[in-house]
């Protein structure tokens, strides 16, 4: 909120003005209410809610409307001379055909310096190529040749760059569902490829997108205590570089989509490292792109981390509980991709968590059983483990003898296929499960107890889809597993 309302109360009385004119005539009275409220009021949320007689769901999506319609506002005021670069590459046949041999190479120069400031490497090998089609006679020939010949390089080494960080994610979301050595090492080797390639130049752009790489291969795959200090750049000298990159090509479209990347990756920096203060600064703007980022941004990074970023905070700061009303708003216009089973396993098991930590245990069950229809996980036996033991689980609290008793059984038989030691934390969390149902009445408290004290000593790694990890076990849960 406080980014809205920062936004809101920055913008010059010409914007205001304008924006709040298209809310009024777009009947979108609300919205203009509330626009006008964080601008010239000091309100809490709850006063304005109860001016406006909305619930917090409803609040929530006109903020994010609100904050949508502004920045849609602010975009189309945005001077673009990249846009003007790019026509007028469009128009290079025209100049070379109808302008003087001496005013089309001064044009094309313009235009050449025009677009190194932007680090357009493929508009720049047509402006080169002509260039070298003008010089044909003369000494400048060769050098232009030299041009067009690095620039088609570069071109080519930031198509590979693009391509290794897609790559990377893709095969990062493999990863935390299988933990396979082989998917670790192409991990690795995927990560010394964009350093070798981002090294051929000295280029800001490789630069970003190999810091997209870098740093989430530092905080999720090889921790920075596993190589000496020397061999590498802090994770926050990085973050700074990128930022001022960021800054000074601001009219760059995909620099500007891609800081919402780099705030997500300070969020998760500073939370990996439990410095939760600074990682709060990041954590509302992160929260409102995260439809957005999920849908979008795969190429980029992994996005659907976030969400278990998300629930850890919630279970640190006490309000899962809020989850289940806050989804409805954030994710209503959101459409998970069914063919990207990592990051649709992270969606579905934080939906369903946040279901149960509502206390809609149906609910929960029954976004889990629309997965398990849908989607093979044949794939990935351990993480198709984790999702039916989290089924399992809200059964066993709904009372389901028979559907629980069906699936402990298919369970059980994962369990023996895959090894005992390789699950010994599924393990536990199902025998105290088995317990909890069971019709013996006696010491059960105890035996439950006993069973998720051991489970307890085991640790969630951070790169491990492991919803069930994300139980809160304290003495509530035990309680309500006895009766």
């Amino acid at each position: 909120m406080a980014k809205l309302k920062n936004i809101i109360r920055q913008l010059s009385e010409k914007d205001f003005n304008a924006v709040y004119n298209s809310l009024i005539d777009s009947n979108a009275e609300k919205s203009a209410y509330l626009l006008k409220s964080m601008r010239e009021k000091s309100l809490p949320d709850s006063k304005i809610m109860e001016e406006l007689e909305v619930n917090t769901n409803a609040y929530y999506t006109l903020r994010s409307r609100l904050n949508q319609k502004i920045e849609e506002y602010l975009l189309q005021q945005m001077e673009n001379p990249r846009t003007d670069i790019l026509k007028k590459v469009a128009n290079i046949n025209e100049i070379i055909f109808t302008k003087k041999r001496a005013i089309a190479i001064a044009t094309l120069k313009k235009l050449e310096k025009e677009l190194l400031d932007y680090d357009l490497s493929n508009e720049l090998t047509i402006v080169y190529k002509s260039l070298k089609k003008l010089q044909v006679h003369s000494p400048d020939y060769f050098n232009y040749s030299q041009l067009y010949n690095r620039h088609v390089a570069y071109m080519l080494a930031v198509d590979k760059a693009e391509d290794l960080v897609a790559d990377y994610f893709k095969k990062y979301g493999h990863y935390t569902l299988t933990q396979g050595p082989t998917d670790l090492l192409e991990l690795s080797l995927i990560n010394k490829e964009v350093n070798s390639t981002c090294s051929l130049y000295d280029s800001h752009r490789l630069y970003v997108y190999k810091s997209c790489i870098n740093i989430w291969h530092r905080l999720f795959v090889e921790p920075d205590e596993n190589v000496s200090e020397e061999e590498l750049e802090p994770v926050e000298d990085m973050l700074l570089k990128v930022d001022k990159i960021l800054d000074e090509y601001h009219l760059d479209s995909i620099y500007y989509h891609l800081r919402v990347v780099f705030e997500y990756l300070k969020l998760e920096y500073y939370n990996h490292y439990h410095v939760f203060r600074k990682a709060e600064k990041y954590f509302e703007e992160v929260n409102e792109n995260i439809p957005t980022l999920m849908s979008n941004y795969s190429l980029f990074t992994f996005p659907s981390h976030f969400l278990n970023t998300k629930l850890e905070r919630a279970l640190r700061l006490g309000n899962e509980q809020e989850l289940y009303e806050e989804n409805d708003a954030i994710f209503a216009i959101y459409e998970p991709d069914m063919q990207d089973i990592p990051k649709l396993l992270n969606y579905i098991a934080y939906r369903a968590l946040s279901c149960y930590y509502a206390g809609k245990y149906s609910e929960a069950a029954r976004w889990i059983n629309n997965l398990l229809n849908e989607v093979s996980l044949k794939k990935y036996p351990m993480a198709q483990l984790e999702i039916k033991v989290l089924l399992a689980l809200q059964y066993c609290l709904m009372n389901d003898f028979d559907l629980f008793n069906q699936l402990i059984n298919s369970i059980q038989r994962q369990i023996r296929i895959l090894g005992k030691d390789n699950v010994e934390p599924i393990l536990s969390f199902t025998k105290a499960l088995k317990i909890a149902i069971s019709e013996t009445k006696r010491q059960k408290e105890q035996k439950i107890r006993a069973v998720l004290d051991k489970y307890r000593l085991f640790e969630k790694p951070d790169n491990i889809f492991s919803p069930t990890m994300q139980i809160r076990i304290d003495d509530e849960f035990i309680i309500k597993l006895s009766h």
